[in-house]
């Protein structure tokens, strides 16, 4: 057997193990009883002791070494060099430190939840510092060696975006950031403003449109399911990849484009070519490209006009009357720039703002500049002077989102960076598919879909994050082509 083939044996034993460690992870956030938190705190910690051994295994270097020396496919290739790179950083971090992290991380998702529930930043803040100052020490220690990224904050992004940095992600938001608040000042402040939603969305009705949805966006129910949780999200990858919505009576959008979103996540998992199965490339290569996928469905496809147009008969047949007129009306609804504290209910216009106040603050946090004490104070006040309205109470504002009391420091600016690819995929895809609106109009979101599932999904991880985005469009990526769309459509719906 060669090295190559030993390397790949063990690989695929430990991709299966880390299925598994993900399953214990859904089932925490979704059905686990509220008093099994402590325990699960154990598993998880154990599930990762057995984990960190295998991704450091001292054969793992032996074998990558030789199979360097090999010759191998392209898939091989591939596959050799997302081993090599996680093996490399793996190895910088104490067995001790990653048993710690998904230990203090497990807790504090469920004291996040509590605290969130009775508006306690208080009793959260311990825990925020205790799983900060973990990831500090692991930034610290991936930062190290001559393929360290020179800084903690830096060497974090790496398990989300590989290549970014900072610097680069900053340089790109900072070109948008005029741009948006330009535009979005203009749709302040027009005259014209789309009608409200109104009508009776009960919880059970939602759930069961999410699944129209689901399947009109070619989620595959015998591949996964849906459940609710307090944060939507998607686990899983391969044959099975899971998602989670969430209802809330008076504002079916939330459910509606929180499942889309989901399924987007959820499709390009289950997508990748079947010759990938548990291996390093058959999952998602980065959270900006998955992020470009949910954001796609959600967005460009999901809140078009043409696909409005079916939708608005299908939410009168499920819900009765809703308070809009016309399948035109519908689509200024479900694209209305509404006041709002919350990240996951944004609108297109006002998303990316919400995701640059965190990577500015995160980048604060990590660094030691912002203490955690000081952080409902400094978001407050950034809150106030991007979106002019003052935050109340902590669940509108440092304690909205679940991802740092996991510790997902260096994810958040993947969300405005795969909102960006989004934009890019769109244009090549509108380029290639003319007739897209025609389909759309029916319900079929087949052919936009079949072309994401033919020019990316099905690589998985094959190319590095902006390669794989650029095979796929045929060009470089860049902010202009979503800030294009933006302005094209905003300016539409409020006559600007």
């Amino acid at each position: 057997m060669s090295s190559f083939s030993e390397l790949m044996a063990f690989q695929r034993r430990t991709e299966a193990l880390n299925q598994t460690s993900q399953r214990l992870a859904w089932d925490q956030e979704t059905v686990m009883p509220r008093g099994a938190t402590a325990q699960r705190a154990e598993e998880m910690e154990a599930m990762e002791a057995v984990l960190h051994a295998r991704r450091t295994d001292p054969r793992m270097g032996e074998w990558i070494e030789k199979a360097s020396l090999e010759n191998l496919t392209e898939v091989e290739a591939a596959n050799l060099r997302l081993i090599k790179r996680h093996y490399l950083r793996n190895t910088k971090i104490p067995a001790d430190l990653a048993e710690s992290l998904a230990r203090e991380t497990s807790l504090g998702q469920g004291i996040w939840a509590e605290a969130r529930s009775r508006e306690d930043f208080a009793g959260f803040a311990p825990t925020l510092e205790k799983v900060i100052q973990l990831r500090r020490e692991e930034g610290e220690a991936m930062a190290q060696g001559e393929d360290g990224m020179g800084n903690a904050y830096d060497a974090l992004v790496q398990d989300y975006e590989t290549g970014a940095t900072a610097e680069s992600l900053g340089a790109m938001f900072d070109a948008m950031r005029p741009r948006l608040v330009a535009l979005l000042d203009k749709v302040k402040g027009s005259s014209h403003q789309p009608k409200k939603l109104n009508g009776t969305f009960t919880s059970d009705d939602q759930m069961k449109f999410a699944h129209v949805l689901a399947e009109r966006f070619g989620y595959d129910f015998n591949h996964g399911r849906i459940d609710k949780a307090v944060h939507p999200f998607s686990l899983g990858s391969g044959q099975e990849a899971r998602i989670t919505t969430r209802t809330v009576e008076n504002d079916p959008f939330n459910c509606f484009y929180s499942t889309i979103h989901e399924v987007g996540h959820a499709c390009y998992e289950l997508g990748i070519d079947d010759q990938h199965l548990l291996t390093p490339l058959g999952r998602g290569i980065s959270m900006g490209v998955h992020e470009s996928q949910s954001r796609i469905y959600e967005n460009q496809i999901g809140r078009s006009r043409a696909f409005t147009s079916w939708m608005y008969g299908a939410v009168r047949d499920m819900f009765g009357d809703i308070g809009v007129d016309n399948a035109d009306e519908f689509y200024g609804t479900v694209n209305r720039v509404n006041d709002g504290y919350i990240r996951t209910e944004a609108d297109e216009l006002q998303y990316n703002l919400h995701v640059l106040l965190r990577f500015d603050l995160e980048q604060k946090l990590i660094s030691g500049e912002l203490a955690v004490a000081d952080l409902p104070d400094a978001w407050n006040e950034r809150f106030e002077a991007d979106f002019g309205f003052a935050v109340t109470k902590p669940s509108q504002g440092c304690m909205q989102d679940v991802h740092w009391s996991v510790g997902l420091f260096g994810y958040f600016p993947t969300y405005s960076l795969g909102t960006v690819y989004s934009g890019n995929l769109n244009k090549a895809m509108r380029a290639d598919l003319p007739d897209l609106d025609a389909s759309l109009e029916k319900g079929d979101t087949s052919p936009a879909t079949g072309w994401l599932r033919e020019n990316l999904h099905q690589y998985g991880g094959l190319r590095d994050p902006r390669e794989t985005i650029t095979h796929a469009c045929g060009f470089e990526p860049s902010e202009a082509p979503l800030m294009d769309y933006l302005e094209g459509k905003f300016s539409e719906i409020y006559k600007l």
